[in-house]
């Protein structure tokens, strides 16, 4: 029997806009239940304690538990693979972060392609690195060090916190565009690298601004300059390395990523949520207090600078030849 037109209309109407109420009653609907927050590093560190804050803010304004979940090893990877791995739910989420997209080059085999097998979600933080030196080495300005280390080649040590880190390539970075030559020690953590650096066993290092800041307000250390593109808010009368180099930039960064066909309605969920928490007094507080910046934005914004990253570094690590421990 032939519906009359209206009635057909009618129907018509409901199932094109059928897909559209799904996909809003899901975004409403979620999460129905605990969210796994993995990161790739132990308790205590830098992005694990963003992780928690952020964490934390997403369980009070969604309602159900964001839990850290904490996997070590292999410079991030196992963690990520485990993501990669995971239901395209929204359950399971990766906090991202700069070794990402080192490790994209830095590693020959990987069990995952971390640009095509992540969706990113939202960016979490930036946090710069600081280029400091030992009070025995005479520069006190970056184009005094370059010159410095161009009349001692080889003879100046930079230390980092092990081969394929922030601390390790941001020096490399500072390598290829000055043109200095000095020689890398990799140490295992900040710890020992802090130590021979205040001790003078190595001369040089671009470490995290959580790490040497203390040492700097107490001259134990010189700041020449932060690596980030802009000044840093905790030492404002320091200089940024590219205010001499420019284009340089090799900043920290973590981030919220997801298994890839995660869908959209959650991402983008996910994403006004967390962008939402930037402008609450006491996160900006507390992300000041760790020397971290905010890095606000679209999931196609944390897309664009996953992408930009990844092909920097890989241009880094095929020009230091950086192996992974």
């Amino acid at each position: 029997m032939a519906l009359p037109r209206r009635q057909f209309l009618c129907l018509a109407a409901s199932v094109v806009t059928l897909p559209a109420f799904s996909e809003i009653g899901r975004a409403q609907a979620y999460p129905s239940r605990p969210v796994r927050l993995v990161i790739g590093f132990p308790a205590g560190a830098g992005g694990d304690i963003v992780a928690r804050l952020v964490g934390q803010w997403l369980s009070d304004r969604l309602g159900q538990p964001f839990v850290v979940d904490n996997r070590p090893g292999a410079g991030s990877n196992i963690a990520t693979e485990a993501v990669v791995r995971a239901s395209a739910d929204g359950y399971t989420l990766l906090v991202a972060t700069s070794p990402n997209a080192i490790n994209a080059s830095l590693y020959e085999k990987l069990n995952f392609n971390f640009i095509e097998d992540i969706s990113p979600i939202a960016g979490l933080v930036v946090v710069p690195n600081v280029m400091v030196v030992h009070p025995s080495v005479p520069a006190k300005t970056v184009p005094e060090f370059i010159a410095f280390a161009k009349a001692n080649p080889g003879k100046i040590n930079m230390a980092s916190v092990g081969n394929g880190t922030s601390s390790h390539v941001s020096g490399e970075l500072f390598k290829m565009m000055s043109g200095v030559d000095m020689v890398h020690v990799p140490y295992r953590g900040a710890p020992p690298a802090m130590t021979d650096l205040l001790g003078g066993q190595v001369q040089v290092s671009f470490a995290t601004t959580a790490v040497a800041v203390e040492h700097i307000k107490a001259h134990k250390l010189r700041a020449l300059a932060v690596t980030s593109g802009v000044r840093w808010e905790g030492l404002p009368d320091i200089p940024t390395v590219g205010d001499f180099l420019p284009g340089y930039e090799a900043s920290v960064w973590y981030g919220i990523g997801a298994p890839k066909k995660t869908p959209a309605e959650i991402v983008n969920r996910l994403n006004r949520e967390i962008n939402a928490s930037f402008a609450d007094s006491m996160i900006k507080a507390r992300l000041a207090d760790l020397g971290c910046v905010p890095l606000a934005g679209s999931p196609a914004d944390f897309s664009k600078l996953i992408a930009e990253e990844t092909e920097k570094w890989a241009k880094v690590v095929k020009f230091a030849g950086v192996k992974p421990e």
